[in-house]
């Protein structure tokens, strides 16, 4: 079985590229990326890719399915340039797809892509994917997602899965969620227990997460297996402002949603930060982030046709590294963070 792997060099992609290297049905794996890793896995081969422009169908041609992971968050700032990434740079993908004859396509979608809904109760895959409009991210996916269920009616043959996780860490990618999401103005040395005096408490503040290797686990079952549908991918407990509170040893201080909604524009507009206020909505405004979602590992079990493997929150770190070129120790640390303050925080593509 041969699968193609779009998007294959971040905290995700190696996951993934690693999960299936374990695969005994997998015997080939094409890893494409707009920049070549120097991650050596067993039966990968590597090719440079660009989803906006380069000729995926002849990539595609010969595969058994593909794992579309591609997908920016920065620059939040440039939305022609994420929306021609995220949206038509998706349209591509499934294109090519279809004009290569893939018999079966993944498609990392995300629990963003879900209408405003409930903070105190579990919801499952029927929950309409409208997505939040003042969030970027929020609405791309949600795009996204109607893009192929245009898609699947006019390609019944092709089985499709789509793969709708929680936030996703592993330490190896701490540095580059930091970057993605708080900039090069805040040291990631001080993130840690006992360092961060306090936690704002806002009402609403609601997610889950996922563990990059459990995440990396599912999307392997879902190529190789007959699984077709959505799948939320989350794990417990549910993480609000009282739990983050108790696991830095920070107090709580109460904070209005809007001045905390007000503090992320001001910081936005002045590049302080890279997160523009719609992360916000999306996750404390009664958005997609904020559900409670189902954790359905088990049924996509079921569906995998022979793998049996347990998905759950890891107790481990994951192996490998989603930046294994990167220099290593404190003079690339200070490196990477002058590349990222000369080209303006949160302008680096990821």
């Amino acid at each position: 079985m041969r699968v193609v792997v779009v998007g294959a060099s971040g905290n995700v992609g190696t996951s993934v590229i690693r999960s299936l290297s374990e695969e005994s049905q997998v015997t080939s794996i094409l890893g494409l990326s707009r920049r070549r890793p120097g991650l050596e896995v067993a039966k990968v081969e590597w090719q440079t890719a660009d989803v906006t422009q380069s000729a995926l169908e002849k990539l595609f041609r010969g595969a058994d399915a593909i794992i579309h992971l591609a997908w920016l968050i920065q620059p939040g700032r440039d939305r022609a340039l994420t929306r021609a990434v995220n949206v038509d740079g998706s349209r591509r993908v499934f294109e090519a797809t279809a004009a290569a004859q893939v018999p079966a396509l993944v498609y990392a979608s995300s629990v963003g892509a879900y209408s405003p809904g409930p903070k105190d109760r579990r919801v499952d895959e029927t929950w309409p994917t409208g997505g939040v409009a003042s969030s970027f991210y929020s609405s791309d996916k949600a795009a996204v997602e109607a893009m192929l269920d245009a898609f699947e009616a006019a390609h019944p043959r092709v089985r499709v899965v789509r793969l709708r996780p929680g936030l996703i860490f592993k330490r190896e990618a701490a540095s580059e969620i930091r970057r993605l999401f708080a900039g090069p103005f805040l040291p990631g040395s001080i993130l840690r227990p006992g360092l961060i005096p306090v936690m704002p408490k806002v009402d609403g503040l609601v997610f889950q997460a996922v563990h990059s290797d459990d995440v990396g686990d599912a999307y392997r079952l879902a190529a190789t297996g007959n699984a077709a549908g959505a799948f939320n991918l989350a794990a417990e407990p549910v993480l609000d402002s009282a739990r983050l509170a108790e696991l830095f040893r920070a107090r709580l201080v109460p904070v209005p949603r809007r001045v905390l909604r007000g503090a992320a524009d001001l910081t936005f507009r002045l590049r302080l930060q890279p997160s523009e206020p719609g992360w916000v909505d999306h996750g404390a405004g009664g958005t997609a982030d904020g559900h409670v979602s189902r954790t359905r590992p088990s049924r996509l079990e079921a569906d995998a046709d022979g793998n049996r493997r347990p998905l759950g929150p890891h107790g481990r770190d994951a192996p490998g590294s989603g930046r294994p070129h990167a220099a290593a120790g404190a003079r690339g640390r200070r490196a990477r963070r002058i590349r990222e303050l000369l080209s303006g925080v949160g302008a680096r593509r990821g």
